[in-house]
């Protein structure tokens, strides 16, 4: 077994083991698509280790621009995340993947009394887009769902800043406008953005976190506090998801808390089906 730092002559290996495990490894793929091997920092860039056996990648793990550590990790967890953290020109704040290698690697770094901001214990879900069940207010036409625009940011930023201060606890401060600005951005420029309309009335969005040409990651999903228990959300998800299938995806992911029931019978109601558990952690302070 050898342990080292990712190269682009890795890349067909890497991909081998990341589709053959095509349920967990959405960021890893999507990642990878977007911006390939190089790691200067920027959008959807990072630094990957795995371990080999002969030629062939075994676990992987890949410290991101957003200082998110994702892991793969079946075997050998130790050894690629600390030299994924070796290698990498960043901090660690957050570890994702799945929810056992996430314990693990936590309890590895010694980081389990460590302050949080989220520490959540997910449910994995998967839906082949040919059994989507399209919402009958959707189908109907009495919502509307489209792509976003620049013309929406007016909106969709406030409703960033909440859902990222809502869903993953990080602090409403000046600096978050400038940082769900520069998402929402990049999601619209991506079209993985979208925009839920009852009437004139903007009432939700949804995203894709990652995506690759035959799956989509579903991320995002929000509606304001006094818009909900209407629908609107299922109802955003279905509509990106059409979009998605008429453009060829084949498959969605995505995943929610354990302690979200509303969230799961929303999707459960679209044809999802759980197949297995997920893990997000991001610490206070990197380290």
């Amino acid at each position: 077994m050898n342990v080292r730092k990712i190269t682009a002559s890795d890349e067909s290996a890497l991909l081998r083991f990341l589709h053959s495990r095509p349920d967990t490894t959405m960021f890893l793929q999507g990642n990878l698509a977007a911006a390939g091997l190089v790691d200067e920092g920027e959008r959807f860039q990072g630094t990957y280790a795995a371990a080999f056996e002969g030629d062939e990648v075994v676990a992987v793990a890949a410290l991101y621009w957003n200082r998110n550590l994702v892991i793969e990790a079946p075997r050998h967890l130790e050894d690629v995340v600390r030299e994924t953290l070796r290698a990498a020109p960043r901090p660690l704040q957050g570890l994702t993947g799945i929810h056992a290698q996430v314990v693990e690697a936590r309890r590895l770094l010694g980081l389990e009394d460590a302050p949080t901001t989220m520490d959540s214990k997910e449910i994995l879900y998967r839906l082949l887009l040919s059994d989507l069940r399209v919402p009958e207010a959707l189908a109907a036409g009495r919502v509307t769902c489209r792509r976003a625009t620049p013309d929406d940011l007016p909106v969709l930023v406030p409703w960033g800043r909440a859902y990222r201060s809502e869903a993953i606890g990080l602090p409403d401060d000046p600096s978050a406008e400038s940082e769900v600005e520069t998402s929402m951005r990049s999601g619209i420029a991506g079209r993985r953005l979208w925009i839920l309309h009852a009437g004139e009335e903007p009432v939700a969005m949804t995203g894709f976190n990652t995506q690759t040409p035959a799956c989509v990651q579903v991320g995002g999903v929000y509606t304001p506090p006094e818009l909900r228990s209407n629908g609107y959300a299922r109802a955003a998800v279905a509509g990106s998801l059409r979009d998605a299938r008429a453009e060829g995806a084949e498959r969605s992911i995505l995943f929610t808390g354990e302690d979200n029931p509303a969230a799961q019978a929303c999707y459960v109601k679209l044809g999802y089906e759980p197949v297995g558990d997920y893990h997000l952690l991001r610490l206070e302070e990197p380290m």
